[in-house]
């Protein structure tokens, strides 16, 4: 194999692979890259038997040929070229990555053992990948992170007419989005939130594909196809939740309320726990500690019901606030131990709505 690419593509292409399939280091081939170089360009490729990931670039081959790599070395050594193209070419058992004036070479695996990328799931639909990004953006703050309980790891994507809906949860905090989308089929799937948390962070503004089956979930954009293995998440729906006794609705602004809670967060308990009040026109948040000492400070809001106290973990809530950035939110309380759901008071897309659960006040 002998290509010349340019190093910014290749070195972005390489990134991502490694971010999306972080690969297993018991198993080299796993933990490997797979290149692969065609007369219609170069394709890297990465696998670990749960997640597969392809990314196409354009390149001049010189002589096509598929080798496999150890991934980490040849993205870190590609993001730290200055060249403004490098070549990559097999010299006996390695790749050398040439550039003027410098060369690196990288041990070549066995390419013929690594299970490559397979054909992805039929395709379900398309959506715009901005909206997409935001929407995945806010609901992966809610998943678990706990690998004990794999069924709260996840984000539930399903489709529903012509919106795309998003739900995840921890058990004390849900995130729900949606947004519109062109549907050619079904999809319903659980799939793995910290997959979708690195896959807002790539996702282009224009068109993305949705791939789904059983088994299997997928996104394709712009030359890439990632595709994952799914959980089991038919439990998880929004219609758990039940807001039939609100009785407070508030609304202030998203930025002030959360910049009041980072603040007045630092003087919580070991929990975490900060009590917040609704008064006249205002939302007082109260910290203690017996160590850290106490805090006390007041957010201008609208209030549309009697005085109430809920006790909230302030991580939460810095979730809940970080999804409505630069708007006004509007807050639904409901008495005793009960969902807290926050949404948009002039709702854009996609359609966000975050749940907290309130905790017993600190003592």
């Amino acid at each position: 194999m002998d290509v010349t690419v340019t190093t910014a593509e290749l070195a972005g292409a390489a990134s991502a692979l490694v971010k999306l399939v972080p690969g297993k280091l018991i198993d080299p081939v796993l933990a490997g890259l797979l290149i692969t170089a065609t007369p219609e360009g170069v394709a890297l490729a990465a696998n670990d038997r749960e997640r597969a990931v392809r990314v196409h670039r354009n390149a001049v081959v010189h002589t096509e040929g598929r080798v496999l790599v150890p991934a980490k070395p040849l993205a870190d050594t590609l993001r730290a070229l200055e060249q403004e193209q490098v070549r990559l070419v097999v010299e006996g058992s390695k790749l050398a990555i040439r550039a003027p004036g410098a060369r690196y070479a990288l041990p070549l695996l066995d390419a013929d053992v690594h299970p490559g990328v397979g054909a992805a799931p039929a395709v379900a639909g398309t959506v715009d990948g901005g909206l997409f990004a935001s929407a995945l953006a806010t609901t992966v703050l809610a998943a678990s992170r706990d690998d004990a309980l794999p069924m709260f790891t996840g984000v539930r994507v399903r489709s529903e007419d012509d919106r795309l809906i998003m739900v995840a949860t921890d058990r004390y905090q849900m995130a729900l989005a949606s947004l519109p989308w062109h549907a050619r089929g079904e999809v319903d799937a659980l799939v793995p939130a910290s997959l979708l948390n690195e896959l807002a962070r790539q996702l282009p503004a224009g068109e993305v594909t949705v791939h789904a089956d059983r088994d299997r979930f997928g996104l394709g954009w712009r030359g890439a196809l990632a595709t994952t293995a799914v959980l089991d998440g038919s439990f998880l729906h929004e219609s758990k939740i039940h807001l039939s006794d609100v009785d407070t609705v508030v609304t202030t602004d998203a930025d002030a309320l959360a910049g009041a809670v980072r603040r007045v967060g630092l003087y919580t308990d070991a929990r975490g726990v900060l009590l917040v009040e609704i008064g006249d026109g205002e939302i007082r948040l109260r910290g203690a500690d017996s160590k850290a000492g106490e805090a006390e400070e007041s957010v201008k809001a609208g209030v549309d019901g009697g005085r109430t106290g809920q006790a909230y973990q302030s991580r939460f809530l810095t979730d809940a606030l970080r999804c409505f950035g630069g708007k006004e939110v509007r807050m639904e309380i409901q008495p005793g131990m009960r969902a807290t759901v926050f949404s948009a008071v002039e709702p854009t897309e996609p359609t966000v709505r975050y749940v907290v659960m309130p905790m017993l006040p600190p003592k």
